[in-house]
């Protein structure tokens, strides 16, 4: 009975007011402030949890887990421990590769990059790489065709397309001379798209081909490895390391893309802040309105005491009404945010459009597009922070004509 008493005063003392326009500039910089501070957390958490599923769908599916290569290069003999590593708790697949620093050419265009000799079949174990080709170039990316795979940002700067054939040129350890140095003619059969900075950088080739060009028979560079839990990978490819007994270097993904990971944390909890420091001032503005209202309402006020209304039902009615502006005000700026979250992708390609400037380059960032992924609990917790907050700065209003005195105002 008291809820709803309260409830529909509070609705009405709205309604009222609304009709009297005597809101303030205050109360309506509250309202819009509330609703922009929710527009803005909703939109830069969705921004950064896309961030967060392209660094492990797109980066952290290509390279692997964790790397174990022998010091002095090449690894003789690696049979024995690649069973040994297979056997380690937490790994969960192992695949040979070959890593070297190539220059590929075509026609008068030149571009160095990280060349990896890798196993089509094994490859499949410790990463998900064939996602970003054409199936059909992966059936095809087989030993003895004298084949390879470019990234999409190479195949650019070489002006190159699939069934091109291109040069690579390998340094020659006793010339210092380039004329002399080892080329070798290679077909493009697939292009790798990353739509980011992994795809200027990395070229694919057979790992029996990778042997047969820098002589290497049967040997390799060393392993890469999928492990079971991604920030456990030094813990679990150092154990694999020390099983080998051998002189190993052991690297994993956060030695190269941690940082990534770790900004993303950063700039989480830096959003989360923000979220408490903008809706807190917007809310905290909702004091002064509710003060006005009292003051407004003060002969209202007395009227209900008047008529038997207790304290806890005078204080209850500003705090409905603080709750209600709040969550409303919550309410719209979730909306207009989701919708702009589902489309920030299309929005972002369309302002760079509009701009002529490619924001977040494939040549810098590890993605050239701005992502988004709406998490329900990010809503949620937004939700409810509003609320907490606005009920926080309802307190004292509530306070204030729960003091006033029917008596002396009816006098």
């Amino acid at each position: 009975m008291m809820l709803s008493f309260t409830l529909f005063t509070a609705i009405r003392f709205s309604n009222i007011f609304r009709k009297k326009n005597v809101f303030s500039p205050m109360s309506i910089i509250s309202t819009f402030g509330i609703i922009l501070g929710v527009i803005v957390i909703i939109v830069g958490l969705s921004a950064i949890n896309g961030f967060e599923r392209e660094l492990n769908n797109r980066v952290l599916s290509i390279v692997p887990h964790a790397q174990i290569y022998t010091v002095n290069q090449p690894y003789h003999n690696w049979q024995f421990v690649e069973k040994i590593i297979q056997k380690t708790p937490g790994v969960l697949g192992v695949s040979i590769y070959i890593n070297f620093i190539g220059i590929l050419e075509h026609k008068s265009n030149l571009k160095a990059v990280q060349i990896f000799g890798i196993s089509q079949k094994k490859q499949n174990q410790v990463s998900n790489i064939q996602k970003f080709i054409l199936s059909n170039q992966w059936k095809n990316f087989v030993s003895g065709n004298k084949t390879i795979i470019i990234g999409n940002g190479i195949a650019k700067t070489l002006n190159v397309k699939i069934g091109d054939w291109i040069t690579i040129m390998l340094s020659n350890n006793n010339s210092v001379n380039i004329q002399s140095n080892k080329r070798i003619r290679v077909h493009v059969i697939g292009i790798l798209h990353l739509n980011g900075l992994l795809e200027h950088e990395i070229a694919l080739i057979p790992i029996k081909d990778a042997q047969e060009y820098l002589n290497y028979k049967n040997s390799i560079t060393g392993f890469m490895i999928k492990v079971s839990n991604l920030f456990e990978a030094d813990k679990i490819a150092y154990n694999a390391g020390i099983k080998t007994m051998q002189h190993v270097i052991i690297k994993s993904w956060i030695d190269d893309y941690g940082y990534m990971y770790n900004d993303i944390q950063m700039l989480r909890s830096i959003i989360y802040l923000i979220m408490i420091l903008i809706i807190g001032i917007a809310c905290f503005n909702i004091v002064s309105t509710l003060i006005i209202i009292v003051k407004n309402k003060i002969k209202d006020i007395a009227i209900l005491r008047s008529l038997g209304a207790k304290d806890i039902h005078i204080r209850a009615i500003f705090l409905w009404y603080g709750l209600l502006n709040g969550f409303i005000s919550a309410l719209i700026g979730i909306i207009i945010g989701v919708l702009i979250s589902l489309n920030l992708t299309i929005i972002f390609k369309k302002l760079e459009m509009i701009i002529k400037t490619n924001i977040l380059s494939s040549n810098i960032y590890f993605i050239d597009f701005l992502p988004s992924s709406l998490q329900i609990i990010d809503i949620i917790y937004v939700l409810i922070t509003t609320i907490i907050l606005s009920l926080l700065a309802s307190l004292y209003p509530a306070h204030r004509a729960n003091k006033l005195d029917p008596a002396q105002i009816l006098r």
